[in-house]
Parts: C-alpha cells; sequence; structure tokens
C-alpha cells in the first residue's frame, strides 16, 4: 500500500480500528505502508483527540458514544457529502435572514458558504462557527453561551438551551447522528435538548444529513422527522430510504462531485 498523508493515515488507522475493536501496531504499519514508529506517533496522536485508547503494542476502540462525539473524528468523516449536502442547504437562505446553526461539521460546512450571503444575522452555539463570522462587519454574529464542551468544541448545558429559547430565527439548520424514516437521533443528552430548543425557535427548520447517518438509530429522540421544514441529504442515500423520508417532509437530494 502507497504512504498516505498523515490525516488521510490517521483517518484509515481510526477506521480500522473501530471497524475491528482493537488493533496492533504491527498490523497498522502493514495497512498504512508505513513504520511503526509512525504508527505509534499517529496513535499518540489519535488517543490525545479521543479517537481511541492505547495500550502496550496497539490500540483499541472507544465505546462509540465517544468517538462518534469527538468533532477531531467527525471533521474527517464523509467530507465529500458533507459539503454537498452544505451547498444545497445553502439555496434556503437569503441575505437578510436570521439563522441559527448548531454544532455539527455539517453546518460548519454551511457557514463556511454562508459567508459569502450576508447580511446575515448569525445565531450558533459552535466556536468554530462563531470563527466563521467573527471579523465580518455584515454579519450580525450571536453566540450561545452555556457550558463548554471541549468534545464539541461548542456550548451545551442549561444556559445555552435558555439563550436558545429567548430567540426567534427565519432558519434552523442542524444536524444529528441518525434518523430514520420517522425520527432524528442522538447519543448524548446535552446535545438532544440544544438541538430541541433550537428546532422549536425557528420559523423554519432544516435539517442536513450525509446518508451514513440514515435508517440508523440512537439513545435520545431529537424530534420527528415530520415536523422538520426540509431535509437535505446527499445522493448516496438508498431508493427505499428515501421514499420512505418524503413521506414524511419534502427531502432534497445533494449530487456528490466525485
Amino acid at each position: 500500500m502507497t504512504k498516505n498523508s498523515g490525516d488521510q493515515r490517521r483517518r484509515l488507522i481510526a477506521d480500522h480500528v473501530v471497524q475491528h475493536g482493537t488493533a496492533t501496531g504491527a498490523d497498522l504499519a502493514r495497512l498504512t505502508g508505513v513504520s511503526l514508529m509512525t504508527v505509534h506517533r499517529d496513535l499518540d496522536d489519535l488517543e490525545r483527540r479521543g479517537v481511541l485508547r492505547r495500550f502496550r503494542g496497539g490500540a483499541s476502540a472507544l465505546p462509540s458514544t465517544v468517538f462518534e462525539s469527538s468533532l477531531d473524528y467527525r471533521l474527517g468523516v464523509n467530507t465529500a457529502e458533507k459539503e454537498a449536502v452544505a451547498r444545497a442547504a445553502a439555496a434556503l437562505v437569503e441575505p437578510g435572514m436570521s439563522v441559527m446553526l448548531d454544532d455539527s461539521t455539517t453546518v460548519l460546512a454551511l457557514a463556511r458558504i454562508l459567508a459569502g450571503l450576508a447580511p446575515l444575522t448569525v445565531v450558533t452555539n459552535a466556536r468554530r462557527v462563531v470563527d466563521v463570522f467573527a471579523e465580518r462587519d455584515d454579519v450580525r454574529l450571536i453566540a450561545l453561551g452555556g457550558e463548554y464542551s471541549r468534545t464539541h468544541d461548542s456550548y451545551l448545558g442549561v444556559p445555552c438551551v435558555e439563550a436558545v429559547e429567548a430567540l426567534s430565527v427565519d432558519l434552523v439548520v442542524v444536524s444529528t447522528s441518525a434518523l430514520d424514516a420517522r425520527l432524528a437521533y442522538h447519543q448524548e443528552q446535552d446535545v438532544v435538548l440544544v438541538k430541541r430548543a433550537m428546532l422549536r425557535s425557528g420559523a423554519r427548520t432544516a435539517m442536513l444529513m450525509d446518508h451514513t447517518k440514515l435508517a440508523r438509530t440512537a439513545l435520545h429522540r431529537v424530534g420527528p422527522v415530520g415536523d422538520l421544514d426540509e431535509l437535505v441529504v446527499d445522493d448516496g442515500v438508498a431508493p427505499d430510504v428515501l421514499a420512505r423520508l418524503r413521506e414524511s417532509t419534502s427531502v432534497t437530494v445533494a449530487p456528490v462531485a466525485r
């Protein structure tokens, strides 16, 4: 196997360990085509980022609720699909609107596009979304406070929910970790409470989902698919899943550049 760039290699290592539960350093060196010393450095980096757990001679996967919540992990997963969904979702936004954005990586991709659609009012609990708009004079930026989560690089908890509930915006855009034909889900209670509050605060609501999150469930219910005004997905969604979703809400399918 040819050598990958550092980020690609670490993504390959993380996916392999998650899929198999454990892996030795020697196995990962063969998989990636790099030296055992390089693999150990990669494993150290992935452990610091909360993606996996080191043990002598290799690594093991953390519980799915841990690595799926890690922003560093999510930023490297399905990036082409997320960017396609974000481009399609940008059509929902017009200059002058007030838009509330959550802390998901798909919505972060949308935020980078929306920077070119000002003037806007942007409300968010995501620190990296704040960074996108912080220097823009033509964007009124409202940062939602709360308890800072290093895992999500965002603000959550009761103070965040209360801040959301004090506002009303033209459009709320969120994503979440799982969705089936009836309901959207997330594995973390604090995140669910903020997303629910956000969805209640918008005149219109949109959810952005890449196809790997569909036909899945997680522990906590975010809300019914039928309550959404718009669902934006990529073109990797199976036809039967897409048909069931369209029975509940308006669905836009975004083509992925390949």
